[in-house]
């Protein structure tokens, strides 16, 4: 017997609000997937799309970014900065082939527990409807495509014989003087 298939999700959240917010979630035995790994940050406006790129290649099925709600940030713009940042990289998940679904922002102040427990299980929801993203798997599947794709130009290249264009260079290199 098999256990169904649960979504991993990274949850990038800010020190003053949501992480405050998933503590008392926590402490109100406020009851939320079991299934999100909560990495704690200063501010969101430090959350590198990197990071969440990162995430994904490393098998998280989706990923979470909560902050101050705009206009209360700690640090007073680093949630305008994310703001601008998570909606480039929702231009550039698409380009990538992964649905803008699997990242979400959320503004969550550090009194809203309940709010968290609803973003995280309507995240896990929206993502169990997706199905798993498996970029592992698809590292390995396009690694495999790459060694194809060198075998067949090297032997296209070894039957089509040395390019005249391209001769290989002198022996003795030429010395220009000035």
């Amino acid at each position: 017997m098999t256990k169904p298939w649960t979504p991993r999700i990274v949850a990038f959240f800010c020190n003053w609000c949501t992480y405050t917010a998933a503590d008392l979630a926590g402490v109100s035995r406020l009851k939320y997937a079991s299934n999100v790994r909560v990495i704690r940050l200063m501010c969101s406006g430090r959350v590198d799309p990197q990071f969440i790129l990162d995430a994904l290649a490393r098998g998280a099925d989706g990923v979470l970014i909560g902050g101050c709600h705009p206009g209360d940030c700690h640090y007073v713009e680093g949630n305008y900065k994310m703001l601008r940042r998570f909606e480039l990289l929702k231009r550039m998940l698409v380009d990538f082939g992964i649905e803008p679904q699997r990242v979400r922002l959320e503004w969550i102040s550090a009194a809203e527990g309940e709010k968290v427990k609803t973003v995280i299980n309507e995240m896990t929801q929206q993502l169990q409807a997706l199905g798993p993203l498996g970029m592992p798997q698809k590292f390995t599947a396009w690694d495999q495509e790459l060694e194809h794709l060198a075998q067949a130009v090297q032997a296209r290249d070894a039957a089509a014989g040395p390019c005249p264009t391209h001769a290989a260079p002198s022996p003795t290199p030429e010395v220009v003087h000035v």
